[in-house]
Formats: structure tokens, C-alpha cells, sequence
């Protein structure tokens, strides 16, 4: 398949397809285009986002049973083949002649590549090593200062993963204020987001945000760029006295504030039955893991707010109303929420 033909078959299956490098289309074309065919016919869609753990199940049987194919010994061997040096060349050919592409995504409806960083993130034994020491810090800054932003040298020499390491050395690499947040760092904060947005959909899309003109489709798509898939990185520099996760959480709580007008959706009587609306449509969905729920089609349920406004309402709820919630399934969570918030709402409105 030449590259524009590539594109034009794979934008029915990634609508951003035509962002994407011509050297990655290339790949996508020749590990990922027949596969998303053969899902379309049997009605499943290509997924983004989060895996479920049905999703990470399949990806352990895929590897299990490649490894048996193959006699390789571990997971790691077959993910992390530049850690042995000595077995590259075989585990290669062993990859090369047993279709590895082709298994790792078997049953799976994502990218090839997004499998394979998943599959590599839950098998990587370097991956889930509890809090950095301060030793360790002061050898992350040590190395950076050596290596700059060679991750995977770095992540060798401290026997972490890549992303570990990239990630903690964005949070220590200068001084974090964990207080209120100032007035100027809110206005850095905003300016920042405006700044990578306007970059992402161009100025004239921008612009066109708040136009009163647009559709209620149109417009719930323009918030999902308001909060969806933003480089927190890029702007943790720009305001450079927060951590990432500090200005995503900031950013959230000012585009909930806005788009409620100021008003807390919970509060009061009208609160608890947003509660109760909110665990009914959980119920009426049928889905048995939380990376299934469309949460963005959810935040109807209690008003016009940031999909991660409404995740993180429900985990409130279920901790505080669910015994046990963690032995629970996700189904099994919604009736007792749904039986406490509906006693709390005949009691409180009498």
C-alpha cells in the first residue's frame, strides 16, 4: 500500500492518522491496517486510552504463549532483548520466524505499537520498585547531567525503567512549591495551556472555541481539547514552579469552575441525585471494567464538566459507600452506592 493510500485507509480507523510520521503510517500500514479491517467486519471498533484488564490479560496469554512457541526463557528476554547482548541475534530471528508483531496484538483492537509499550510497561521487572531513596535521586540528577536525556542509558545505570526515570527526574529537576496556588502561577498555568492548544489546532481553530454558532457535538469536542491528551510536560516548564500532575489537577479544577459557572454539582439535594443519576447510567452501561466506560458521554449525567470531574466523583463514591470495594467487580460496585445515596435522598428531601 503506497503512503497515501495508507493514510486515507488508516484515517477510517485513527481520525488523527495524518499527524502521525510517514515512517510510523509506513509501520501501521504493514502491522496494524489488516487487523483493523478484520475487526471492523466483526463490529469492534479500534481503542484508545487506557487498557482494560481484559486487554492485560490478553497481552499475558499472547506473551505466554509465544514464549512457549519459542523457548525463550523469560518475558523480559523477549521485550528487553538489548539487555542480553549475548542472545540478541537468536531471540531476533526467533521473533522474526514466529510472526511476533502478529501474536503480541493477537485480540487486541489497538495499534501494534501501543501493545507492544504496554506489554513492555507491565513485564519490565524495573518498572515497580517502590519511592526513590534520596541516594537515588542525587544519582538521577548525577546521570542526567552525564547523559542528558538518554533515558534508556540512564534507566541501565539505576535499574529503573525509562519512563520511571524520565518521569521523576521532571518532578525533583528544580524546586516544587506544594502551597496555595499564587494568582501569577494561575495566570502562567492558563497561558501555558493556551499555548500548546492554539500550537495543536492552529490559531483560527482556537479562536472558534467559545463560538455561541457551534453545535452541543461540536462543542463537547472542543472541551475534550480543552483537558484531553495535553503535554503536562511541556507545560510544567512553561509555569516552572509546579510539578506536572500539580498543574493537570490545577487545570481541571479552574475548566470544572468554568464550565459550572462556580456552582459545586454535589451539593445539596440536587447533589444526591446527580450521585444517583451518575451510578444509574454506570448500571444501564453493563460494563464489568472502568476502561470501558465512555466517561466523556457520563458527564451528562450530572452536568457540563471535564470527564476526569466525573472519575474521580465515582471513586469518592465507592470508597466511601462500597465495603470492600476493592474485592468488588466494577459492576458489583453501583448497587450498594445506588441503595446509600438514594436513602440519603428520601431522607434529606422530606
Amino acid at each position: 500500500v503506497g503512503l497515501d493510500a495508507a493514510k486515507q485507509e488508516l484515517e477510517e480507523f485513527i481520525p488523527h492518522v495524518r499527524n502521525i510520521s510517514n515512517s510510523s503510517i509506513k509501520k501501521m500500514a504493514g502491522r496494524d491496517l489488516e487487523r483493523f479491517k478484520q475487526f471492523k467486519k466483526e463490529g469492534i471498533a479500534v481503542k484508545f486510552g487506557r487498557f482494560s484488564e481484559k486487554e492485560n490479560n490478553q497481552i499475558r496469554k499472547n506473551v505466554k504463549e509465544f514464549l512457549s512457541i519459542t523457548g525463550i526463557d523469560s518475558a523480559e528476554k523477549l521485550l528487553f532483548t538489548s539487555r542480553y547482548p549475548e542472545d540478541k541475534e537468536s531471540i531476533h530471528r526467533l521473533k522474526v520466524e514466529n510472526k511476533f508483531c502478529e501474536k503480541l496484538s493477537e485480540g487486541i483492537p489497538r495499534p501494534w505499537r501501543l501493545i507492544y509499550y504496554r506489554a513492555r510497561k507491565m513485564f519490565d521487572p524495573n518498572n515497580y520498585k517502590g519511592r526513590y531513596t534520596n541516594e537515588e535521586k542525587e544519582k538521577l540528577k548525577k546521570y542526567h547531567a552525564m547523559h542528558g536525556n538518554d533515558w534508556k542509558k540512564i534507566s541501565e545505570m539505576m535499574s529503573r525503567s525509562n519512563l520511571s526515570v524520565a518521569m521523576k527526574y521532571s518532578e525533583i529537576r528544580s524546586a516544587v512549591n506544594y502551597g496555595p496556588w499564587s494568582k501569577e502561577e494561575i495566570q502562567k498555568l492558563k497561558r501555558a495551556v493556551e499555548e500548546v492548544i492554539r500550537k495543536r489546532i492552529g490559531a483560527k481553530g482556537a479562536d472558534c472555541l467559545s463560538s455561541p454558532k457551534k453545535s452541543s457535538r461540536d462543542l463537547s469536542i472542543d472541551h475534550e481539547k480543552l483537558y484531553q491528551k495535553l503535554p503536562w510536560t511541556e507545560i510544567e516548564a512553561k509555569v516552572g514552579t509546579r510539578y506536572w500532575r500539580q498543574c493537570k489537577q490545577k487545570w481541571v479544577t479552574i475548566l470544572t469552575n468554568k464550565m459550572t459557572k462556580g456552582q459545586d454539582l454535589y451539593k445539596g439535594i440536587n447533589g444526591l441525585q446527580a450521585k444517583i443519576n451518575l451510578i444509574k447510567r454506570l448500571y444501564e452501561m453493563k460494563v464489568e471494567d472502568p476502561n470501558e466506560v465512555n466517561w466523556g458521554e457520563l458527564s451528562n449525567a450530572i452536568g457540563d464538566v471535564p470527564k476526569t470531574y466525573v472519575q474521580a466523583k465515582f471513586y469518592k463514591l465507592k470508597v466511601s459507600c462500597v465495603p470492600f470495594w476493592q474485592k468488588k467487580t466494577f459492576s458489583g460496585q453501583y448497587p450498594s452506592c445506588l441503595y446509600i445515596y438514594s436513602l440519603r435522598f428520601l431522607l434529606e428531601s422530606r
